[in-house]
């Protein structure tokens, strides 16, 4: 590693006080990308520049999704303490966006004018204490539909990440990283964040409103412009879905031409593609919100109950009321029914 720059008194402040909240079944790579590009930064400082602290709601140990529990404090600060705080959560987010202690303290800290940022589902609960309505909430798009769903005040999108005044957002995965470098850039001078890149490895930082499914057959330039309005179409109508003879009307091709051009790009039919779509759609739904199984077979365009069961039962094969729940232990689509070709 190269010496570390001298810092330069104009960036000379406090140090940045960080609380990271962390919710049970959370994203440990998540923790690591928020932390890493802070230790390297104190590192090449050589002085504290930001000070962080592991909390939870309850004092006690929390498991992250890849089962290694990290230690907290006992108890919550007092919002005074903290200048920001990052909650970070991904799977069960149903059993604890109700919690009382959680929304009355990040109620505090709003009120206090701490600044809140949601990492993956931690934006679920920042949502469910009320304190991004009206604000643009960049979730994971295996969430998106869900959330907008529970959430109809927030002006939720499939951006990579967001930041507003007060309020941050980011989808996971490996876009923290990429949420960080762009919420640190005002606040380092810039040597320190080449240098803090070079020590990273990463030179290709994405913006936020980057694509967040850029490997999907729409995204796809090898894709047909038929078949890319196709999905869209789609997409857009899934609640309703449309024949095979109007889905066909609407690219100007015949059914059999938009048939070859699916099998021939994705390596299905597009009855088929649709009817992925609409079942991923219900599997989001019935694992994410309170809506009955009934209401899910309507938003995703079954009018037959008995049908609908056994076409979620084909794909994952347990019964819709059995997929209750985001965890680690439920079903997930297995991947020889994934439709395109990668």
């Amino acid at each position: 590693m190269k010496d570390p720059i001298i810092a330069t008194s104009k960036y000379r402040t406090p140090a940045q006080r960080i609380g990271l909240l962390l919710m049970p079944q959370y994203s440990f790579y998540g923790l690591g990308a928020i932390l890493d590009p802070l230790f390297i930064l104190n590192w090449l400082a050589q002085e504290e520049r930001f000070a962080w602290r592991l909390l939870s709601v309850d004092g006690r140990a929390v498991p992250a999704s890849n089962g290694l529990p990290l230690a907290t404090e006992d108890a919550l600060p007092s919002p005074g303490e903290l200048d920001s705080v990052f909650v970070l959560a991904s799977f069960e987010t149903k059993t604890y966006t109700g919690d009382k202690r959680a929304k009355l303290w990040l109620r505090h800290c709003a009120a206090a004018g701490v600044e809140l940022g949601g990492i993956e589902m931690g934006t679920e609960v920042l949502a469910a204490a009320g304190l991004l309505n009206g604000h643009r909430v960049s979730v994971h798009w295996d969430n998106l539909a869900g959330f907008q769903e529970l959430y109809p005040e927030t002006q939720a999108v499939d951006d990579l990440y967001s930041l507003a005044p007060e309020r941050l957002s980011c989808a996971g995965g490996t876009a923290v990283l990429d949420m960080m470098l762009e919420w640190l850039k005002p606040q380092v001078e810039p040597a320190y964040m080449a240098e803090l890149r070079n020590h990273l490895l990463e030179r290709r930082q994405r913006p936020g409103d980057a694509v967040q499914l850029s490997t999907a057959p729409e995204h796809q330039l090898e894709t047909s412009a038929q078949v890319r309005k196709t999905i869209r179409v789609m997409r857009q109508t899934l609640e309703n879905p449309l024949s095979a003879p109007e889905l066909a009307t609407r690219v100007a091709l015949s059914t059999r031409q938009l048939e070859r051009r699916f099998k021939a790009e994705l390596g299905v039919t597009p009855s088929r593609y649709y009817l992925w779509l609409r079942i991923n759609l219900a599997h989001r739904l019935l694992q994410q919100t309170e809506l009955s199984v009934a209401e899910v077979a309507a938003c995703s365009g079954f009018g037959s109950l008995e049908h609908f069961s056994r076409v979620y039962r084909r794909f994952f094969d347990c019964a819709p009321s059995a997929d209750r729940l985001q965890s680690r232990d439920a079903p997930v689509l297995p991947v020889r029914y994934l439709p395109y070709r990668g």
